[in-house]
């Protein structure tokens, strides 16, 4: 059994890094958060616009997601921004937060209690320096590769994604699941056409019926504006990398999850409640769907790119694997593992597989990635739309 160095949380989660994370409750805090974290060195803040003007369950959705960003395990603390005074998001945020990942510290502050923006971001870099204080003392301990939850992603796809590096993450996804891990596998548009493959590989006919009915819902959902998921995927420069239908790119797309068995279908931002792999209900957009999996408590990312993209995201490390050789040498910034060789016929995805498997394995232990070394802080949320 392998092993790798984390973090073990409260509630017996397994973190990979030690952030303290400032988190707006609504857009009306987004600057006093990114200020807060601009005056605290050590600091992450995420943010976004949304919060306010919402109803239902989008507002409902907005304060999960942002709960679970705050429970995820790599981070050690959070703080919490809101607008309003004691009764106002942040503190339904936090005790969101408590409940999905009991233990660990959270605080709230909310700008009109403090009397104005520049007090509360005094407050809150107050509250920052704290809370590093409090998580400076946690140590990382060796287990058991079976607690990490990846999350798995591609965006600005070509011919190369489906061909080398999909498949390459396969075999990633295979092997933490043959540990005992979770590997998540989302982007529900782009499972389009090939959603039958998937539903074969079902544990049972519900969770197959479940796979089937997320996808035909984003056609459903497509149709009420008077579009289609076909017409604007693939995109423009998934066509001019190579790719020509939906399916063509949906079936590039699942080789990300391997060969097991799909234990269960999740809604978005949801913790897995198996092992094995698992199917989260996501948008296509990289920076949501990304958000999605770690709200959800994945520790890690593993992002395929074949014309190039630098997305990161705040919650966790995102690693990036292209096998488009001239992405690889134009973008080398931003990439942290070439299957080019593949496309090459240098080598094959067993190998590549591995390889990457054990760059996963160091960077769940610290190794940062280029995304981290570089900033990239990409956080983004669903949006459903106003439901009463």
């Amino acid at each position: 059994m392998r092993t790798f160095l984390g973090y073990r949380r409260p509630d017996g989660q397994v973190g990979i890094r030690n952030h303290v994370l400032v988190i707006p409750a609504n857009g009306y805090a987004s600057t006093v958060a990114e200020r807060i974290a601009r005056l605290v060195p050590g600091v992450i803040a995420i943010t976004h616009p949304h919060g306010a003007a919402q109803l239902g369950e989008d507002t409902r959705l907005t304060e999960y997601t942002l709960a679970g960003a705050a429970a995820n395990p790599n981070i050690g603390a959070a703080l919490l921004v809101g607008l309003d005074g004691e009764q106002g998001e942040a503190e339904r945020v936090r005790t969101l937060a408590a409940e999905r990942s009991p233990g660990k510290r959270y605080e709230a502050l909310a700008i009109q209690d403090e009397g104005g923006s520049i007090k509360a971001i005094r407050r809150g870099c107050a509250i920052a320096k704290d809370l590093l204080r409090h998580v400076a003392g946690d140590e990382r301990s060796a287990v058991p590769v079976g607690e990490l939850i990846l999350a798995t992603q591609c965006g600005g796809s070509d011919s190369t994604s489906g061909m080398a590096s999909n498949p390459t993450v396969g075999v990633v996804s295979d092997l933490l699941i043959e540990q005992g891990g979770t590997s998540i596998l989302a982007e529900t548009p782009e499972l389009m056409g090939a959603e039958h493959i998937l539903a074969r590989r079902a544990r049972n006919e519900q969770v197959s019926r479940q796979l089937v009915e997320i996808v035909a819902n984003v056609e459903k959902e497509a149709q009420h504006v008077g579009a289609t998921v076909a017409g604007g995927n693939p995109t423009p420069g998934n066509v001019a990398g190579g790719l020509t239908t939906i399916e063509e790119k949906s079936l590039g797309c699942i080789y990300k999850g391997g060969t097991t068995t799909v234990e269960e279908v999740i809604g978005y931002a949801d913790r897995p409640t198996r092992r094995g792999l698992v199917v989260m209900d996501t948008p296509g957009h990289d920076p949501i769907s990304v958000s999605g999996e770690l709200a959800g408590g994945a520790q890690v990312c593993i992002f395929t790119t074949g014309r190039g993209s630098p997305v990161g995201n705040a919650l966790g490390p995102v690693i990036k694997v292209t096998a488009n050789p001239q992405t690889a040498a134009r973008m080398d910034d931003n990439m942290d593992f070439s299957a080019a060789g593949m496309i090459a016929g240098a080598t094959d995805k067993e190998t590549l597989g591995r390889e990457l498997f054990e760059l996963m394995l160091r960077v769940a232990s610290g190794e940062p990635t280029r995304a981290e070394i570089i900033g990239h802080t990409e956080f983004a949320l669903y949006r459903i739309g106003p439901q009463v």
